[in-house]
């Protein structure tokens, strides 16, 4: 797997490029089947089932809490040593998630980046931090719903196991590196199919932060688009950029040099089109289910039978 660093304009670190290859399906996938039923599994294990119930605006889902997280656990020399520096936790996770098998990486371009700025935004009210996140955890074990309607298209984090307890063992281990300020990373995961981050390392870390309402360190895993299509994005970002310039100079021609020269609208327009080019959120690959409806719903009843009736 091949990392690249990714930069703001102004040369700050904003993220890591990952190109994978040689990795056509992964052991953690999603997949489909009869249009509304998803099923994440792991290397032959359901994860979670669900069903997208579109007219109301969510997913119904059951856990199975067989979750394993991608990522080893992460000594207290080396957290105090990366902390507050998310491009060495980036890089440290992408060496793990190489040759994990309990990813959801396959080939393509994927983006790893820090999210914190984004989620202060959201929080544009300056709700506490254990608040905020206690909103945009979703809640339920083993089952639950997904609301997409209540935070309106906002952050959301469902959990693929029952977050620990504040008095938990290693949540309480935690804690401490949350007041010492050397907590690593929780690792996201977007999936468009559930419209929310699903949590593939870090559930004790995160219940940490919420307990003691501080703003949790966060690196969000997504597809972006592959080189190929990166390319064709990019010449057509150019191409669009070319005709507003010559728009511009032909309304000169016409009207005189009162007239702008396009380059305050046209280049931050051509800047937002290369980075949605680089760094958008492409939609989650889901492979369709062997045998489809039917041995999803035998899964799901030999999983939680009384949950499947009801779905």
């Amino acid at each position: 797997m091949h990392r690249t660093d990714l930069l703001h304009p102004d040369g700050n670190w904003r993220g890591l490029a990952l190109d994978v290859r040689d990795r056509p399906r992964p052991e953690l996938r999603l997949h489909t089947a009869g249009g509304d039923r998803l099923l994440l599994e792991l290397a032959g294990d359901a994860l979670l089932f669900g069903v997208v119930e579109r007219d109301l605006g969510g997913v119904s889902f059951w856990r199975t809490d067989t979750w394993r997280p991608s990522l080893p656990p992460w000594r207290a020399d080396t957290a105090r040593l990366y902390a507050g520096d998310p491009a060495r936790w980036a890089h440290a996770f992408a060496e793990h998630l190489a040759v994990s098998d309990t990813t959801p990486l396959h080939d393509g371009r994927w983006i790893l980046t820090p999210y914190t700025e984004l989620l202060r935004q959201w929080n544009r009210h300056g709700a506490p931090a254990g608040e905020f996140w206690g909103e945009r955890i979703v809640e339920g074990h083993p089952d639950g719903y997904l609301d997409w309607y209540f935070h309106n298209g906002a952050w959301t984090v469902l959990p693929l196991r029952a977050l620990p307890e504040a008095d938990d063992a290693r949540v309480k281990a935690y804690r401490k590196q949350v007041r010492d300020g050397t907590l690593p990373p929780v690792l996201l995961w977007w999936v468009s199919g559930l419209d929310c981050h699903l949590i593939l390392d870090g559930h004790a870390r995160l219940a940490a932060a919420v307990a003691e309402n501080a703003e949790p360190p966060l690196l969000v895993l997504h597809r972006a688009l592959p080189g190929a299509e990166l390319a064709v994005a990019e010449e057509a970002a150019a191409a669009d950029y070319t005709r507003e310039m010559e728009r511009w100079r032909a309304l000169r021609a016409a009207h005189g040099e009162q007239v702008p020269d396009g380059t305050e609208a046209a280049g931050p327009a051509l800047a937002r089109a290369l980075d949605e080019a680089a760094t958008g959120h492409r939609p989650t690959w889901a492979w369709p289910l062997p045998g489809g409806r039917a041995e999803w719903e035998r899964r799901a009843r030999a999983a939680a039978p009384g949950w499947a009736e009801e779905s």
